[in-house]
């Protein structure tokens, strides 16, 4: 199946939870890239997304990525990454790098949202205060790729609200390393704007 050139425009509803967990259970990351580390705890970073009418492609995502390190540069290495489209799949893999894998997800609405991604996770997940206007957010991706190391850039802008949530991984899942722990702190991004991406060819370096 084909899919969309790069840069992708995509917009929707995101919800971020992050969380502390000890270097030991900490997903591994590409070499010449390192997890950033207070004493012996890195950050991971959970997102829910739900791309809707308006993206170059409406499907729903759920990912697990890591703070890293390259060099003196703070990057987010994706490191899980589920999502129920096929078009999604192979462009993110094969533009980015990105280790997509294909999942079914099921969507409650009704606040409060209640997600699953089946065999994976499921989380409920509820506004507690709203932030007025809509902020910006910027941030790169590092991913391996073609035997090195594929930065990109993600832009996105929306409304912001700060969130409660509950998370349920399959404890014989692949987020299982997160079963019995809560997140720090958890925020949505609502009827986000994003585009996803470079214009030109990412550059890869080893």
């Amino acid at each position: 199946m084909s899919y969309p050139p790069q840069p992708w425009w995509l917009c929707g509803e995101m919800s971020v939870s992050l969380w502390r967990l000890p270097k030991r259970l900490l997903p591994a990351v590409p070499e010449g890239l390192s997890p950033v580390l207070l004493g012996d705890t890195g950050i991971v970073g959970t997102a829910w997304v739900l791309y809707r009418s308006g993206s170059v492609l409406e499907y729903n995502e759920l990912l697990a990525a890591v703070l890293v390190r390259r060099g003196a540069r703070l990057r987010a290495c994706i490191t899980h990454i589920w999502v129920d489209s096929a078009a999604s799949l192979r462009g993110g893999r094969e533009l980015w790098g990105i280790p997509k894998e294909r999942a079914t997800f099921g969507v409650d609405s009704v606040e409060p949202l209640r997600i699953e991604a089946h065999g994976i996770a499921s989380a409920s997940l509820s506004d507690r205060v709203s932030l007025p206007g809509k902020w910006s957010l910027g941030y790169r991706i590092a991913q391996s790729m073609a035997g090195g190391i594929a930065e990109n850039r993600v832009r996105a802008r929306g409304r912001v609200a700060v969130r409660t949530s509950s998370w349920h991984p399959d404890p014989h899942g692949p987020l299982g390393w997160l079963r019995g722990r809560e997140p720090f702190r958890s925020l949505a991004l609502h009827d986000f704007e994003m585009r996803f991406g470079e214009k030109a060819d990412s550059s890869v370096q080893g």
